[in-house]
């Protein structure tokens, strides 16, 4: 898959998943622009990427804020090019019982993961319709959409939201030939990966806990043009672990 001189977005790049989805882009030949919070590891990502040669431009952007969301979007068009490629990566979770869950802390979960789903795709979708081709989004959701452990409940609304807007602007965008899909990560390591247990791999299917690259290859697989006919679609990355019947003996 070539993405020569394709203009990517990638929201929350500067760390984790987002990271290597950035870089992964620029090693296939796009243009990436990181949408994040986060300067200092933002700018470390664009020298990571420069110095292979590629090209990557970092917009600080926190995605709670329309403001924000706009500049990114009309930024990207007047400095780099027109828009091909939207990845709605940036997220945070909170774990708390749902008794001491305040309201703020809610409106910040949903704001952050799934408001700026649907502001950034509405934003990046009024300049991907001028393009000859079109474009792609990919949502980043999670197999917490569909199953829970206590005390997530904002954040699985969050993901659960993100899974049904995808299919709604799959829908709202076709006439415009923008593909929406979604993926939904299971465990996906972004820390110590050496560190971890044998159980922790050999409880998946897989028989390993999953890897950013993992979910970055997915991501160029739903954006090449070649795979146009994937739209609306949840794409999960959990090596089988939500398809794995388990008992407690």
């Amino acid at each position: 898959m070539s993405f020569q001189n394709k203009v990517v977005i990638v929201t929350g790049a500067a760390n984790g998943i987002g990271r290597t989805i950035a870089k992964e882009y620029a090693r296939n030949g796009a243009k990436v622009v990181l949408a994040d919070l986060d300067e200092t590891e933002g700018k470390d990502v664009i020298d990571e990427i420069t110095m292979q040669g590629s090209e990557a431009y970092f917009l600080k952007t926190d995605v709670r804020n329309e403001t924000d969301i706009i500049s990114l979007i009309n930024q990207t068009k007047s400095e780099v090019g027109p828009i091909d490629i939207l990845i709605n990566n940036a997220g945070i979770s909170e774990f708390k019982s749902p008794y001491e869950l305040t309201v703020a802390e809610w409106d910040d979960i949903l704001n952050t993961n799934l408001r700026s789903v649907f502001l950034c795709s509405r934003e990046a979708a009024k300049h991907m319709r001028e393009n000859e081709e079109g474009g792609a989004i990919v949502n980043i959701a999670s197999t917490r959409a569909s199953m829970s452990e206590p005390n997530s409940e904002a954040y699985a609304a969050s993901k659960g939201g993100i899974l049904s807007i995808t299919h709604a602007l799959s829908a709202s965008f076709s006439a415009d030939k923008i593909t929406v899909n979604a993926i939904s990560p299971g465990w996906i390591e972004t820390g110590k990966y050496e560190e971890l247990r044998e159980i922790d791999h050999e409880q998946h299917l897989s028989k390993r806990v999953g890897k950013p690259e993992d979910i970055a290859r997915a991501c160029l697989y739903l954006t090449d043009e070649k795979n146009d006919f994937v739209t609306g679609a949840n794409l999960v990355i959990d090596g089988g672990m939500t398809r794995k019947m388990i008992y407690e003996h």
